[in-house]
């Protein structure tokens, strides 16, 4: 088993078969609770309620973790970066690592740290055939951290907040796919509301992306309603921000942080994209380099997009972290496929050559 640091924090009981929720609701207020406070929810989860495939959503709260089939969850943002995904598909059927990648990334998303083991024909349908570090039941505050996110929507619909890339690289890898389970993480349950105000409340929150690759409004009737990368536009910003994590700025600061970041690349024009060739390893490093310089560059202060600010958005005060180009972040993500351990770039550019990927 790989060892690794890790800080035991106290867990939150999980509790998927809770029937008593509570959840935000509307300005309006439900009867006995206070305005856009907590309320607590009757009929659909409570005594003498109908027991149904959605029971264990519908009675979700916050912090509850729900074992789900990938092919059930719907999107909260138009796009994603195909080359993050190219990259996550290619470490999957084109890795180098001991233990392949793809169970690494599952058993995180299922609040289960990293793999353990794998037999030699080991598959993601195939539970049995690899191990997690952690065991169900046994999660720890690290663990349940780094788990995908999910808002339970009217009538039991799940809408996936983080981990647009991640299942869709489950969904498309060969022993993935719609039927493929996998645990989130809730966030917040709002079940009972309509759908307008459903999504009036995850716009407040900062919860969904109704914007296309160039910043033009999507209606949120046009979102995805599942995953697979046939159903998302590629964004290119969305990609160079990805491959730029660490080296410009830190993730996981908010949610689409690196949309927002997108966003300031398109309108700023901080760095010039004309010569850049997706296709190219030096030209892709060479467009990352800029706009991770220019990121690490810019005052924490200073506004990035929709108000937020380079500090919020994890803009690091240094670029590579302080570091040479040829040491740190960027160093690995310049290691090319032919050696024992490539970069994400070398993986993502590997996997559309294979592919025939324009």
């Amino acid at each position: 088993m790989r060892q690794h640091p890790r800080t035991r924090l106290p867990r939150r009981a999980v509790a998927l078969t809770a029937c008593a929720v509570t959840v935000a609701v509307t300005a309006a207020g439900q009867a006995g609770a206070a305005p856009g406070g907590p309320g607590h929810r009757t009929g659909l989860c409570g005594p003498g309620r109908a027991d149904t495939t959605y029971t264990d959503r519908l009675c979700a709260a916050e912090g509850d973790l729900l074992d789900v089939r990938i092919g059930d969850v719907r999107a909260t943002q138009p796009s994603v970066g195909y080359d993050e995904v190219y990259y996550k598909l290619g470490r999957y059927t084109l890795g180098k690592d001991e233990v392949n990648k793809k169970f690494d990334d599952w058993c995180e998303a299922n609040g289960q740290l990293e793999a353990a083991s794998a037999s030699s024909g080991a598959r993601l349908d195939d539970p049995a055939s690899f191990t997690c570090e952690l065991p169900v039941g046994s999660e720890t505050g690290e663990s349940v951290a780094a788990m995908k996110t999910v808002v339970v929507g009217p009538g039991g619909s799940l809408y996936l907040t983080d981990g647009h890339h991640t299942l869709t690289s489950f969904f498309e890898t060969p022993d993935g796919g719609p039927e493929l389970h996998v645990r989130l993480r809730v966030v917040a349950n709002y079940a009972t509301l309509t759908q307008q105000e459903f999504f009036k409340r995850m716009e407040a929150n900062r919860w969904v992306w109704p914007r296309d690759p160039e910043g033009a409004p999507v209606p949120v009737t046009g979102l995805p309603k599942s995953l697979g990368l046939s159903r998302f536009q590629d964004d290119r910003y969305r990609s160079l921000l990805y491959f730029a994590r660490d080296i410009g700025y830190t993730p996981g600061t908010r949610p689409f942080q690196e949309f927002f970041w997108g966003t300031w690349v398109r309108e700023s024009r901080a760095a010039d994209l004309a010569d850049w060739d997706p296709k190219s390893l030096p030209s892709y490093l060479d467009t990352v380099e800029k706009i991770s310089r220019a990121q690490s560059a810019l005052p924490a202060n200073s506004t990035v997009a929709d108000g937020l600010t380079a500090g919020e958005l994890g803009a690091l005060a240094e670029w590579n972290a302080g570091k040479a180009a040829d040491k740190g972040e960027f160093a690995k993500l310049s290691v090319p496929y032919a050696e024992a351990k490539p970069g994400k770039l070398a993986y993502a550019l590997r996997y559309k050559d294979a592919h025939g990927i324009g």
